[in-house]
């Protein structure tokens, strides 16, 4: 990443159910290296079972991280971290982060260093909070993926470690779910959302609306899809039913945050997840929130990390390492 190593590498990694990833930062939290592989999926897919991204999982992050191994030439590895689960709740769980969990503890076994379990939310959150820079303090999040769709309360009580707590969100489908369950019936491939993007810039001005169902700070985007999937068989046009479909997501998610907003006191308000890079949905909420949000500015994820988790775990590697004694060893 053209980035001078300072004395300590920390690894981060991630394997959820899209993507392999792998992180490098440094002592002082600069990110020296980073990869992502999205996992293939067979045409008109929405998806891999769980098992088959387990097995593309381990055939993609030896690869991954022969490359990223390089960089230990330069500085030594302090510490490991890994999501083993997909969010810090009881019960939470999926087989896909079982091999991030593995390859992580043992690398950490193998060359005698520290290791952290995290959860895959618990690095999106923290790579937003890094890329914009915001401090210690509790911050409202939205969460939007393919996975998730969630209002938080967001807290970082010490470093690297966050206390989350859910206000609202989806009651069915998350957004990226919509996005690519549309897209793909748009036939465009999965993960749709980079693809709907492009196809919405040709939408007519006006176009077309699809029904917004929230009550409080819950959405549903069932209602939503079911119009959309009828416009569509009427012979909507393809560009105005994408632009409709993130004008939807933007104005439930406006209304959603405004409702939350107003349960507890924030330092500001932030946006993460893959859905979150979609430039139209960015603009739509800045504009439905301005003057909503009181006395409370709205950021968004740095786009390069929308949807990445493991530069977030890496992050809170090195940040909870600053402050663990160093001889300490694997640890959950």
């Amino acid at each position: 990443m053209g980035v001078k190593n300072k004395g300590m590498l920390f690894l981060g990694l991630d394997t959820s159910a899209y993507t392999t990833a792998a992180a490098l930062v440094d002592q002082s939290e600069h990110l020296v290296w980073e990869k992502r592989e999205l996992l293939s999926v067979p045409e008109g897919g929405l998806g891999l079972r769980q098992s088959e991204a387990v097995f593309a999982h381990l055939q993609n992050l030896p690869r991954l991280w022969a490359e990223g191994a390089a960089a230990l030439k330069s500085a030594p590895l302090a510490a490991v971290a890994a999501s083993t689960r997909p969010r810090p709740a009881e019960g939470s769980y999926m087989p896909v982060f079982k091999v991030s969990e593995a390859f992580g503890k043992f690398i950490a076994q193998t060359m005698d260093l520290c290791f952290f379990s995290s959860t895959h939310q618990d690095g999106h959150l923290t790579a937003g909070l890094w890329s914009v820079g915001l401090p210690l303090g509790r911050t409202l999040v939205a969460h939007l993926s393919g996975g998730t769709t969630e209002i938080l309360e967001a807290e970082e009580t010490a470093p690297g470690t966050l206390d989350i707590q859910r206000l609202g969100g989806s009651a069915d489908l998350n957004a990226g779910q919509f996005i690519d369950r549309i897209g793909v019936a748009m036939e465009l491939s999965f993960p749709a959302g980079p693809q709907l993007e492009r196809l919405a810039h040709g939408a007519q001005t006006g176009g077309v609306d699809l029904p917004l169902a929230v009550k409080g700070a819950v959405i549903s985007f069932s209602g939503p899809e079911s119009q959309a999937r009828r416009l569509l068989q009427e012979g909507c046009p393809r560009a105005d039913l994408a632009r409709a479909v993130e004008r939807c997501i933007a104005d439930s998610l406006s209304l959603a945050l405004a409702s939350a907003v107003k349960r507890s006191s924030f330092q500001a308000v932030l946006v993460v997840g893959g859905v979150a890079a979609n430039a139209f949905i960015r603009a739509r909420l800045q504009e439905k929130l301005t003057g909503v949000l009181p006395g409370l500015k709205l950021f968004f994820a740095a786009a390069p990390y929308c949807s990445d988790s493991a530069v977030g775990v890496a992050v809170q590697a090195a940040r909870r390492y600053r402050g663990q004694d160093t001889g300490y060893r694997i640890q959950d």
